[in-house]
């Protein structure tokens, strides 16, 4: 075995004598060493360079207790040696007030930039890759350090995922995942979540990714559109809650002329008949696809090619209101005000009866217009309720996926337009037990994450492609 510098996190005595424990066994080529100042700061990241003279370096990002299973780091070392890894990391086991769970991760990949991409706490990092890395960081950090060097590691070396399961760890947030999901919009977060966004602007500089705010010119002088906008529903088994989200797109008051589209991809709850009622209202168009292969992308598709569909297609989510009367023309308003080809407002999270759910409202002010399409590949959403010019929608298409299919038609459009932002509460985000992103599985949070991965990978190839041309 190769020798490895192991770095643990240290709060006090006490807590640090339970994690040595789990390195008791490997002490033959395991040097271990105190890590007291934050693993997030540049400083303690050059002092970890610094101090590593084995040919492996060993991070431990959790101070909780560990225990290793039976020759982890012999075979973490075997796979970094066998694939020349500039990291490798592993699946894992969580133990939860005494139950033991699976904590599968998944692959990095080009596009994996979300600051918050879940490697486990157990990182094997190359010495040589690890120095070589520190040494292009060109920032000190307070809270971005591990973040820059991932991304510096990134652009010279492979980030390997052993899919085995290879330790066990404490898992201290226990919070359900759709509670994870909005971190980086928490206003508390600020600081650091304008570092990170530093971090992947110069990583996308560095690798050719990177798009300056220059756009092109949107002209909304189409004559063919019979109405100014279309609010878009697509829904499926929604009973209780499809007609609360039709009275209230009547209910707004707008200068222009305006429909709602209902995508009723197949319901058999009752959600049908409940739509039906509105037959008479030539407001409400009521689409039933004849086919059986449409995802929510898929649906909005349908519903952007339709020929009643308006110059502006917006969303509503069957489970979803909007806050007042005027939302509609507010988000038109905007497309002409801001000469954009998509408007993102801002919701509020609430239960069913409209109380207000933590985190409450979501605004996404971490958006800027001159960097913003830079920062929506390393964010993990871009907003709501989203809006789009619908002959350029129509051109870039949803993928026909049932998640993730907003956030790839925007991160398209960002390719060449601007992104319009309303900061004012335009919509009401209703979380309930029937509610798909509420609390997930940790298998379809994997899955999800590694789609939108993915998406972010395409994108992200189409810019640096862009340069080339």
């Amino acid at each position: 075995m190769k020798q490895i510098d192991c770095f643990l996190p240290y709060i006090d005595e006490s807590q640090y004598k339970k994690l040595q424990k789990a390195f008791e066994e490997v002490s033959a080529f395991v040097t271990l060493h105190a890590l007291k100042d934050s693993l997030y700061q540049t400083t303690t990241i050059q002092q970890i360079a610094e101090e590593t003279k084995g040919e492996y370096c060993l991070l431990i990002t959790k101070s909780t207790p560990l225990k290793l299973h039976y020759l982890a780091l012999e075979r973490l070392q075997q796979i970094a040696e066998d694939s020349k890894a500039g990291l490798v990391y592993a699946d894992h086991y969580q133990l939860k007030d005494d139950k033991c769970v699976n904590a599968p991760v998944i692959d990095y990949q080009q596009g994996s930039l979300r600051d918050d991409f879940d490697f486990g706490s157990v990182l094997l990092f190359n010495s040589k890759a690890l120095k070589e890395s520190c040494q292009r960081m060109k920032n000190s950090y307070q809270h971005a350090a591990l973040y820059d060097l991932r991304l510096k590691l990134s652009q010279r070396y492979d980030l390997v995922h052993a899919n085995e399961y290879l330790y066990t760890e404490i898992e201290e947030d226990n919070r359900k995942s759709g509670e994870k999901q909005f971190d980086y919009v928490d206003p508390r977060n600020q600081d650091r979540q304008k570092e990170m966004e530093s971090a992947c602007t110069e990583h996308l500089k560095e690798i050719g990714g990177y798009l300056k705010p220059s756009f092109k010119t949107v002209d909304f002088v189409h004559d063919a559109f019979e109405f100014e906008a279309s609010v878009i529903i697509p829904v499926k088994n929604r009973e209780t809650t499809i007609e609360a989200a039709i009275r209230s797109v009547l209910a707004q008051k707008a200068n222009f002329k305006y429909n709602i589209l209902v995508i009723d991809n197949h319901s058999t709850d009752g959600t049908t008949e409940k739509i039906d009622q509105y037959k008479d209202d030539e407001r409400v168009v009521h689409i039933v696809p004849e086919r059986n292969d449409l995802g929510i992308g898929g649906c909005w598709n349908l519903g952007i090619h339709h020929p009643k569909c308006g110059k502006f297609a917006a969303q509503l989510d069957s489970d979803d209101l909007y806050q007042d009367e005027n939302t509609l023309q507010t988000i038109v308003n905007a497309f002409y005000e801001q000469q954009c080809a998509m408007v993102i407002g801002t919701y509020r999270m609430t239960d069913f009866d409209l109380n207000t759910l933590s985190p409450g409202v979501i605004d996404h002010r971490e958006w800027t217009p001159e960097n913003g399409r830079n920062n929506a590949l390393r964010i993990n959403g871009l907003g709501a309720p989203r809006a789009f010019y619908t002959p350029i929608a129509r051109q870039i298409g949803f993928p026909n996926t049932s998640y993730g299919e907003d956030y790839a038609m925007g991160l398209n459009i960002s390719r060449h337009y601007q992104i319009g932002r309303i900061y004012d509460v335009l919509y009401l985000c209703r979380r309930w037990g029937g509610n798909s992103d509420a609390a997930l599985s940790i298998e379809r949070v994997n899955a999800n994450n590694l789609y939108k991965d993915r998406i972010r990978t395409w994108e992200l190839q189409a810019r640096i492609n862009l340069h080339k041309e």
